[in-house]
Formats: structure tokens, C-alpha cells, sequence
């Protein structure tokens, strides 16, 4: 089977960008040890502090994010690194070329249950060498993404990366160590009867999202004319996989429940990535009316309403919302 080395050498046109995923993934083994062994590790409960977003860090949260940035500070290649967890990026090597921004443990309220996580990144090139990186530098368009990918830690450690216009998956051997390709152009079916979305916020909703899925609700009775399941893992890379493996629709729309908030998940190190693993692989990700990879950032910690999965479900939503805006 096709190690992930191989792989890269093969696809990637990039050295650098070779080498900064190299250096991602190999904190992912580390990262999926700890995970292993869970309370024996120590690795369970809450640090006793908060991040930028005012969310209360786990344990591995912290540690993640450290065994992240001191493997990427150590990459020639690295000009600077963004978090979930740190207020402001934090500069590495000027002479870099490559910027990363990462959610070192997405999902991480599911850690203590012993339910899926996962870490996601984004690679984008860096435009200022020989001087040091900041905040500025990395609000650049998801489009100018040059890899993306997240590495999931379920029952078997799973990486989905893109480096050109393939979606790949490999699976973390725990004999060799190897990343190994179990499978390649990963596509997403066109339509689907499953949609991920976290029901609690119904009453927070836009009338639009409220009517879509009162839609799927009322199934064969109603004007979709057929049924539809409801899949939530609470975790965005969970979601995600589980699309990319048999299609279906992923949502965190805009609600009303904190107006200082756009929307839940990070456009710069959740959506952005995602997004660009999803339309590669054929589907498509927007804001609800947006296309999510064309959105000028503002902020690296930018929130953003996300609607992603099979093209057709997708596309729906966005002429529900465009039709209410237009009325």
C-alpha cells in the first residue's frame, strides 16, 4: 500500500508544503497516542482556562496546540502559525515561505466520552519572506489555500488531505507508523437523505433554515417527498468525514442566540479547510448564500455560518435563503 511519503512526493509539486504536512501528521501519531490512553494519560477534563473564543479548554486542547507549534517552529519552511486556542498568531521562521493555521483538537467537548475528534489545517502561502509574520498575512481567501486536510481519531486514526484537485484518505498504521492510502479521488454523491445540524437551536434560526428543515422533518408527507435521517456527532471533522465517505449535508447556520457571533465555526481553520476538501471532492460549501472560499477574511478568528455536503442539498438551502432575501 501507497505510504503517505510516497504519496506526497508523487502529488505534491511543492517541497515545502510536503514537509510542513509531514510535520503536522507526525504530531498527529502523537496526539492519537495520548488519545489511546485517555484517563491514563491524564489527559481527560477541563485545563481551568479559556481561549480567545471564551471556550473553556480541555486538557488536550492546551497540549495539542503546544505539540503543534513547537513541531511547526521547528520547520524551516514555517513563516507563522495560527490556533483556535492562541489570540494572535505567533511568528516562526521569517525566511519561510508557508503559513498554517490549525484547530489543534476540534471537537474536544467529545474527548471525555471517548467519542470522535480530530485536529484541522489549513496551508496557505506566505507573501513577506525575510520579514516577520503577523496577524495581516494570513487573511487571505480560502481559495488561495494550498493544502488543506484533517486528521480524525476514532477507531482508527484517519488523515483526508488535498494538495491539488484529488481528495485522498489514509489510515494510521499502528504497526508501522505509516500513513497508508486506503483511498483516492474521494467524491460526494450529488444528493442525499442525511443531514447533520444541531437541533437545540431550531427557535435561532432564519425563517429560511427553520422551513429546510421542518422539510426533512415532515419526509414522505411533506414537499420533499421522501424521508431523511439526522447524524450529529459534535464535531465538525466527524461530519465532514462521515460526508466525504457517503454524502449527505452538514450545518451551523447563522442564529440569533449570540448576536455578536456570525456564525459558530472559524472561517480561517474549520470552514476554510473544509470547504476545500468538500468541493474537491464534488460538493459545495457556502454561508447559507456565499460561496465559503471566496469570503474576504476580516480577522484570523472570523466566525461564519457554514452549509456543506452534497451539491444538490446545498445548492437548496441556497435558494431558500436567497428567495427569503429577495421577498
Amino acid at each position: 500500500m501507497m505510504t503517505l511519503a510516497q504519496y506526497l512526493n508523487h502529488h505534491s509539486a511543492n517541497p515545502a508544503v510536503t514537509e510542513l504536512i509531514t510535520t503536522v501528521t507526525d504530531v498527529g501519531k502523537t496526539i492519537s497516542q495520548l488519545l489511546q490512553k485517555g484517563a491514563l494519560a491524564d489527559i481527560l477534563g477541563e485545563a481551568g482556562n479559556q481561549n480567545v473564543q471564551g471556550e473553556e479548554q480541555k486538557k488536550l486542547d492546551v497540549l495539542a496546540n503546544d505539540l503543534l507549534l513547537e513541531a511547526l517552529a521547528d520547520n524551516k519552511h514555517c513563516a507563522g502559525v495560527a490556533s483556535e486556542e492562541l489570540d494572535h498568531a505567533t511568528p516562526a521562521n521569517k525566511d519561510g515561505s508557508l503559513l498554517i493555521l490549525f484547530d489543534p483538537l476540534d471537537g474536544s467537548s467529545n474527548i471525555d466520552i471517548n467519542m470522535a475528534v480530530g485536529t484541522i489545517f489549513s496551508i496557505l502561502p506566505y507573501q513577506r519572506q525575510g520579514q516577520i509574520s503577523a496577524d495581516e498575512d494570513f487573511l487571505q481567501a480560502g481559495n488561495q489555500q494550498l493544502a488543506a486536510g484533517y486528521l480524525l481519531y476514532g477507531t482508527s486514526t484517519v488523515l483526508t488531505l488535498t494538495i491539488d484537485d484529488n481528495v485522498a484518505m489514509f489510515s494510521l498504521d499502528p504497526d508501522s507508523g505509516d500513513y497508508l492510502l486506503i483511498e483516492e479521488q474521494v467524491q460526494i454523491s450529488a444528493d442525499t437523505s442525511e443531514y447533520a445540524i444541531n437541533a437545540s437551536n431550531y427557535r435561532y434560526w432564519q425563517p429560511p433554515m427553520q422551513q429546510y428543515i421542518d422539510e426533512l422533518i415532515a419526509g414522505k408527507t411533506g414537499v420533499r417527498g421522501r424521508d431523511f435521517n439526522t447524524r450529529w456527532v459534535a464535531a465538525m471533522v466527524g461530519d465532514v468525514h462521515r460526508i466525504l465517505c457517503r454524502g449527505g449535508l452538514f450545518t451551523y447556520p447563522f442564529d440569533t442566540k449570540d448576536p455578536n457571533k456570525a456564525g459558530k465555526l472559524r472561517l480561517m481553520y474549520e470552514a476554510n479547510p473544509m470547504s476545500l476538501l468538500i468541493e474537491r471532492a464534488g460538493g459545495m460549501a457556502t454561508d447559507a448564500i456565499t460561496r465559503i472560499l471566496d469570503i474576504e477574511p476580516t480577522d484570523i478568528h472570523q466566525r461564519v455560518p457554514v452549509v456543506l455536503g452534497s451539491k444538490n442539498e446545498v445548492a437548496y438551502v441556497k435558494q431558500l435563503h436567497s428567495a427569503h432575501n429577495e421577498s
